[in-house]
Order: C-alpha cells, then structure tokens, then sequence
C-alpha cells in the first residue's frame, strides 16, 4: 500500500502518539495509518459496531475524525516529500487543525472498510490544505478539507 517504508504515524516522535485517531501509542484509539502513494495519501479503516449513528451508518464524527487525522499525517508526509526526505528517515514534522470542513454526500455504511485518499491543494511554510475524501464499497460518502498548521511551540512538551 505505501511507497514508503511505513504509515507517516509511526515515525512521529513518542510524545506525539497519543493522538485518539492517530496515536500509535494511544490504548485506545482508531490508530489511522496513513501511507505516501503516488502524490497523495492512502488510508483504511473498518469501523466498529459502537460507531454507528443508526442501525446500518456509521457516526458522522468518526468521518470527520478520520478525515482530520489522515489530513494531518497527509501534511506531514506532503512536508517530507517536498523537503526531499523519505518518509521515517527522521522523526515525522508534527501538524495541528488549524480549520476542519466536512461534506456528508451519503450515508456511511456501518460494516465495509472505509477509504480515505488525500491531496495537497496548497502547501507553503505556513500551512498546508488537504483534501480527504472517504469511500466505502467505492461510493464516495464524504469530503472534506483540512487546514494543517505546523504544531505550536506552547503545545510542546515543557514549553
């Protein structure tokens, strides 16, 4: 699935993997995974039967988790590739939500695992604009965009 050799998550530094989407260190999480394939982003996830919304659909707030956090890691692998870097050759560059905007096109069934591709739209020193969509049996269900901003120097350890 990557061109890499692992998920952008697992080479984010270990006081940043607790994210509850995210974090390979959280217990407790959805642990997305998201992968660098040909100039976007690639991810998966099944959901469970505790995240339904009605019978048969899943919760809309897990789409926008998922879509948050591919986003994210989606930036950061996008910053590493433009930086000339490989995916995991160093600690992965952290990024926060800065704005989250998702469409719900169709009811997410609860059961297929869901897709989630990525795209940079914009990327500079500043910021970078991801745009997420989420499938399931190959029915696009949901888009969204994501404004990702470097982490903050006050979110980190210490600081």
């Amino acid at each position: 699935m990557s061109d890499g050799p692992g998920a952008i998550q697992d080479y984010y530094p270990d006081e940043f993997a607790q994210c509850f989407g995210c974090g390979r260190l959280n217990q407790h999480g959805y642990h997305v995974r998201t992968f660098w394939k040909d100039e976007g982003s690639l991810a998966s996830f099944t959901p469970r039967p505790e995240h339904i919304a009605v019978p048969g659909f899943v919760y809309g707030g897990l789409i926008a988790s998922l879509v948050d956090c591919h986003a994210i890691g989606t930036a950061a692998a996008a910053v590493e590739q433009a930086a000339g870097r490989t995916v995991g050759a160093q600690p992965s560059p952290r990024f926060v939500t800065a704005a989250l905007h998702v469409d719900f096109l169709a009811p997410t069934p609860l059961g297929p695992e869901l897709e989630l591709r990525g795209k940079v739209t914009s990327l500079s020193s500043r910021k970078v604009i991801v745009s997420v969509t989420v499938a399931a049996e190959g029915r696009t269900t949901a888009r969204g965009e994501v404004v990702a901003v470097p982490m903050p120097d006050t979110m980190q350890s210490g600081r």
